[in-house]
C-alpha cells in the first residue's frame, strides 16, 4: 500500500513526511525557501502546511480565527493555499525591550519574560507544546515543511534547543542546510556549521542549498565537488539571486534594501508624482502595512528617519509600533513631530495605522507598563480620543467597508487588528471623525451570525488626516487607489484607475518563486528524501 492509499484508507494512523530547511545563519533566505518548497509540494497535488516552532518577530500575522503568528508562517501558509493557524507557530517572541520580549503561545499572550528567565523557566515545558502541534498538522497534511531559525550551531542555546536540530529529530525530519554565497564564505560556513554538530545531528543533515548566487554556475563547480567530497553530502541546488520578487519581509532590516532596490531601478532622482514618506520608527511593527504603496508607479516611497530626511512630502505615514509611547518620545526627540504638525496644519496628509494612529490622539496612559515605563504621555493631540494600554491584547480580522473623505464612494476593506490600547473618544459626536464601518471576519466563516458594524478610525472632515487600528488596509486596492487620487487630486493631477490587484501579483510571485526553485533545485532528491513519487500527487 502506498503513502497515498494508507492516509485516504484510514486503516492506519499515517502521519504525514516531513522536512526540515535550516541555515547557517540567519538572512540566509530560509523562509523564501520554504515557502518555495510549499508551492513546489502543494502545485504536485500534495497537502502541505509550514511549521516553525518558535519565530522572534514584529511582522506578525493574525489567523482567520483571531491568533497571532509570525508573518513568514502566514505566508508559507497562503503559499500552500491554506489558512494559517497557531499550530503553525505556536510561540511568537516579540521583542518589546532590551533583552525582553512578549511570548505569544498560541496566538495569546503569556507575559512577557527577559531572555535569561524565558530561557530558564519557560524553554523547559515548551517542549511538548511545540511538539503537539506539529503531530496535529502530520495527522492533518501529507507533507511539513519545518523551518529552523539562525544557526543550529549555536552552542550557547542548543542545550535548551526547540527550533532547530532537536526539533528535526523530534519531527524525524531530514534537514537542507541553506547557505548565503552572497554574504561570502560559503564553504566555510557550510564546513563551520557540521564541524559544530554532534555526530547525530550532522547525519540528519541531507545536503545543501547554495542561495543568492551571482554569475556563472560553472565557475563555482570545482567548489561544489569539492563540498560534496569533503562532507560526503550532496549539493541540492544553487539558486540564482532572484530580484524582484515582492513577497513580503519579516524583518525591518529590509527595509534599507528596499529603499536602496527602489533608488537603483529608478535612478538616483526618483521623479514619480506622488511622494509618500513612512516614518521608521525605532520599534516599528508589521511594515509590511506599507507594501502595497510600493508598487504603485505614481508612489515615490521612502523612509525616514530624521528630519533631515523630511523633503516635501505630499502624504506622511505614522505605521504601527511595538512600544507606541516610547516611540511617540522618539518623535519629539528627532524633531519629526514638529515636522508632522507643520506638514498638517498647511495642508498636508498623513495617516496613522496602530500604533500610528495611537499616536493621533491627545493623551497615551499605560499605568500597568504593558508597553512601557512611561506611564502617560501627551499623544499629537490631531484627534479628541485618549488611549489607555490594557492586558488584554485585541486580535481580528475584520472586513467592511471605509472611505476617508465625504465625496469619496465607499470602498470595500479587509484587514486585521493587533493592540493593547483602547480608544476613549472624548466627546459625544465622533460621527464626522469615524471613516470606517467594520465586523468581525471570523463570524463569516464559522457560519454564525455575522457580527454588528461598528464605526472604527479616525479622520478628519476633509479626509487629510486619519487613522485606523486596521493593518492591511492599504492592502484594499480600491480603497488604496481612492486614498492616493484624493492625494493626486489636491496636487491638480487627474485620477488614475486601480491598476494593480496586490494580491494577484502575490499569488504570482509565489508561482514565479516555486517555478525559479524547481528549475534549480533537485526535487527529485528531495521528494525521494521524503519517500514520496514527485509526480504521483498530481
Amino acid at each position: 500500500m502506498t503513502y497515498k492509499e494508507e492516509r485516504a484508507s484510514g486503516i492506519t494512523a499515517a502521519l504525514g513526511r516531513t522536512i526540515m530547511v535550516q541555515g547557517t545563519a540567519s538572512d540566509v533566505g530560509k523562509s523564501l525557501i520554504t515557502a518555495a518548497l510549499c508551492r513546489i509540494f502543494t502545485k504536485d497535488g500534495w497537502r502541505t502546511a509550514p511549521f516553525k516552532s518558535q519565530n522572534m518577530s514584529l511582522n506578525s500575522y493574525v489567523t482567520w480565527d483571531g491568533k497571532e503568528i509570525g508573518r513568514a508562517q502566514g505566508m508559507q501558509a497562503d503559499a500552500c493555499g491554506i489558512l494559517a493557524t497557531t499550530d503553525m507557530n505556536p510561540i511568537l517572541l516579540k521583542p518589546s525591550g532590551e533583552m525582553k520580549s512578549q511570548v505569544v503561545v498560541h496566538g495569546k499572550p503569556l507575559r512577557d519574560y527577559n531572555a535569561k528567565e524565558y530561557r530558564e523557566k519557560y524553554l523547559p515545558v515548551a517542549g511538548s507544546i511545540v511538539q503537539a502541534s506539529l503531530r496535529r498538522l502530520r495527522e492533518a497534511y501529507d507533507i511539513v515543511v519545518l523551518e529552523g531559525a539562525g544557526s543550529p550551531a549555536e552552542i550557547n542555546l542548543k542545550d535548551r534547543d526547540i527550533v532547530n536540530m532537536r526539533m528535526a529529530a523530534w519531527a524525524d525530519a531530514p534537514v537542507i542546510l541553506v547557505a548565503d554565497i552572497d554574504r561570502g564564505g560559503v564553504f566555510a560556513s557550510i564546513v563551520g556549521t557540521l564541524e559544530l554538530l554532534e555526530p547525530e545531528e550532522r547525519d540528519r543533515i541531507c545536503g545543501f542549498i547554495i542561495n543568492k548566487f551571482r554569475g556563472d554556475v560553472s565557475l563555482l563547480q570545482a567548489g561544489l565537488d569539492w563540498l560534496e567530497d569533503r562532507t560526503g553530502k550532496p549539493v541540492l541546488g544553487v539558486l540564482p539571486f532572484m530580484p524582484g520578487l515582492e513577497l513580503e519581509d519579516e524583518d525591518s532590516l529590509s527595509l534599507s534594501k528596499q529603499q536602496a532596490a527602489a533608488l537603483h531601478s529608478d535612478g538616483a532622482k526618483l521623479q514619480r508624482e506622488l511622494d509618500i514618506a513612512v516614518i521608521q520608527l525605532p520599534r516599528i511593527s508589521n511594515f509590511t502595512d506599507i507594501d502595497p504603496l510600493r508598487f504603485e508607479t505614481d508612489v515615490q516611497l521612502r523612509y525616514i528617519e530624521h528630519a533631515g530626511q523630511w523633503g516635501s512630502p505630499d502624504a506622511v505615514i505614522l505605521p504601527g509600533s511595538k512600544n507606541t509611547i516610547e516611540d511617540l518620545l522618539w518623535l519629539r526627540e528627532t524633531g519629526l513631530a514638529e515636522l508632522i504638525h507643520k506638514h498638517v496644519s498647511s495642508g498636508g496628509a498623513a495617516v496613522g495605522i496602530c500604533g500610528g494612529y495611537e499616536m493621533l490622539g491627545s493623551k497615551l496612559y499605560d499605568p500597568l507598563h504593558i508597553e512601557s515605563s512611561v506611564e502617560e504621555t501627551d499623544g499629537l493631540s490631531f484627534f479628541p480620543f485618549e488611549v489607555r494600554f490594557t492586558e488584554q491584547k485585541k486580535t481580528v480580522r475584520v472586513e467592511g467597508a471605509g472611505q476617508f473623505n465625504g465625496d469619496a464612494s465607499p470602498a470595500k476593506i479587509e484587514g486585521y487588528e493587533i493592540h493593547m490600547g483602547e480608544v476613549n473618544w472624548q466627546q459625544a459626536d465622533q460621527s464626522m471623525y469615524r471613516p470606517f464601518l467594520i465586523r468581525e471576519h471570523r463570524s463569516l466563516l464559522e457560519d454564525e451570525s455575522p457580527s454588528p458594524y461598528e464605526a472604527e478610525g479616525a479622520s478628519s472632515p476633509d479626509g487629510k488626516l486619519w487613522g485606523t487600528f486596521i493593518h492591511g488596509i492599504l492592502h484594499n486596492d480600491d480603497f488604496r487607489r481612492n486614498w492616493l487620487n484624493s492625494l493626486r487630486e489636491s496636487k491638480g493631477l487627474e485620477s488614475l484607475p486601480a491598476e494593480l490587484r496586490f494580491q494577484e501579483r502575490r499569488e504570482a510571485a509565489f508561482d514565479r518563486l516555486a517555478e525559479h526553485a524547481r528549475r534549480y533545485l533537485n526535487t527529485a532528491l528531495i521528494y525521494d528524501l521524503l519517500g514520496l513519487p514527485e509526480e504521483g500527487a498530481r
